[in-house]
């Protein structure tokens, strides 16, 4: 009878912890308090609205459009060239596809530095994660259905980026995604895909998410008062007033589009053959160029020390990143979602925003070049720190408890920001700044070097890189000890370094 019970007990807290997360005996159409009313909780609402947008536009090209290798190309030339403001039809596609791909980013990270994974929110972010890799799915199946030179290659390379994975996995997701061989069979399969399975899946997604949300509500600022005034706690109805204002956004964003596509129409590129797709150089889309540009580093290249191993452990230490991100909730379990007391998450955050962000663009700027691994240690390695030293800068300036926040402990009032505090920021901002322009031009003088020879204008460049990346670094450091100087915190006096300053 005892194990009865325990069995019952056990049960019963089950159930309970998943009425917490997923809100099965909750209410409906509850009221939004007053802080919400602001773009940045609504991302993933804009992101829906591209979703919609997407949906509306990709039924009225599939009208015309005819998945098979000999007509994708002929009939998506005639939306363009043929179809009464097709070419605008395509361009309002593909900018809401991009939105909705950069929105759905956005509404992930600013989940992340606001901590919205924590109790009892683990199931909606996971849930969120799964929406995410299937908005990148879309984005990668819908990419190769106008059969350009660009889109083809691109998505060879994506493909090819999956048969690097260890099996069965690749021979799976190979098959799923480019069926049973041949062109043809890749075409339709991607069409598929891009049009009922993933925005099926992504439909299902959302009305669970939406149902936890619902649940649970929307979550409290990390930054802030706490607890919060009663202003910021009043609740507004959800119609008409948060109804006519997600109206009022999505109104704004739909413009914005509009405005997008008709100023930047997309141009059509050549028909894919094997003749013409020799003469360009294939990269996936901007979304997947940051993995491609990791990939491309010499370490990782087949020829490199790992040899046929490289491609596979890059794609795992990516597919490591992700995993990471996906059991967040599980892994940053800390009571507090202040930012001000989160600053090893926090800077991890930005080290992963920055290093995608320098990846993507030194991959456009990079299309076909293999990375030297000492240009990528010196890239990569000096963007983390720039990050870290940067967040560590700002949690100094910002936030005066910084070893509390590490200890969890309550944080200290604000203090009023001072005009030396102010010029501080500007001053630290400048010396980042001359010094990661210093140490980009000392890689591409170095690069030039290795791959020209050496010249007086490359010595010369280097040697000014050098000295402006000395500056840099003897200013930063005299900016902490002329700080540290002030808080007090100084236990071994540099006179050479307090020139005109007064005890």
């Amino acid at each position: 009878m005892a194990e009865n019970r325990d069995d019952d007990g056990r049960v019963a807290r089950l159930a309970r912890w998943f009425d917490a997360r997923l809100g099965l005996s909750y209410q409906f159409l509850r009221p939004v308090p007053q802080y919400a009313i602001n773009p940045f909780y609504w991302l993933g609402a804009l992101a829906v609205v591209a979703f919609v947008i997407q949906a509306v536009t990709g039924m009225l090209m599939m009208l015309y459009y005819v998945p098979d290798p000999t007509q994708a190309y002929p009939s998506t030339q005639f939306i363009f060239q043929n179809v009464s403001y097709g070419r605008f039809l395509e361009g309002v596609h593909l900018y809401t596809a991009y939105a909705m791909i950069m929105l759905a980013f956005m509404h992930m990270m600013r989940g992340y530095f606001v901590s919205v994974h924590k109790k009892p929110r683990e199931i909606m972010w996971v849930v969120g994660m799964v929406m995410g890799f299937v908005t990148l799915g879309a984005g990668f199946t819908g990419y190769l259905l106008p059969w350009t030179v660009v889109s083809k290659s691109a998505t060879d390379v994506g493909t090819g980026m999956i048969s690097a994975l260890p099996q069965p996995v690749s021979s799976f997701l190979t098959f799923l995604i480019a069926g049973s061989g041949g062109d043809a069979a890749e075409l339709l399969r991607f069409f598929d895909l891009h049009v009922v399975v993933l925005p099926a899946i992504l439909l299902v997604l959302l009305v669970v998410k939406m149902f936890m949300l619902e649940a649970h509500g929307i979550s409290e600022p990390a930054t802030g008062p706490e607890p919060l005034p009663e202003a910021k706690r009043k609740l507004i109805p959800i119609f008409p007033d948060v109804s006519f204002y997600l109206v009022e956004l999505a109104a704004l964003f739909g413009a914005a589009m509009l405005v997008i596509s008709a100023i930047f129409p997309p141009a059509l590129p050549p028909e894919y053959s094997a003749a013409v797709a020799s003469q360009y150089v294939a990269q996936p889309d901007w979304y997947f160029l940051w993995i491609y540009q990791i990939l491309k580093i010499s370490f990782f290249e087949p020829n490199g020390p790992l040899g046929a191993y490289g491609l596979p452990v890059a794609l795992t230490l990516v597919t490591l990143v992700f995993v990471a991100l996906f059991l967040l909730p599980f892994l940053d379990r800390g009571p507090t979602r202040r930012i001000s007391r989160r600053p090893v998450f926090v800077t991890l955050g930005a080290v992963f925003v920055s290093e995608i962000a320098v990846l993507t663009i030194w991959g456009y700027l990079t299309p076909g070049r293999a990375i030297p691994d000492e240009q990528a240690a010196l890239v990569l390695g000096g963007t983390a720190v720039a990050t870290m030293v940067l967040s560590l800068m700002s949690y100094r300036l910002v936030y005066r408890a910084f070893g509390k926040g590490l200890s969890g402990g309550s944080a200290a009032p604000k203090a009023p920001v001072s005009s030396s505090g102010v010029w501080a920021a500007v001053a630290f901002v400048a010396l980042l700044g001359l010094g990661s322009l210093a140490m980009g031009n000392a890689v591409g003088s170095l690069a030039g070097v290795v791959s020209g020879g050496a010249s007086v204008g490359a010595l010369w460049s280097m040697a000014a890189s050098a000295a402006a990346l000395a500056i840099a670094l003897l200013g930063t450091v005299y900016l902490v000890y002329r700080l540290d100087l002030g808080t007090g915190a100084i236990k071994r006096r540099v006179r050479a370094l307090e020139v005109g300053w007064r005890e």
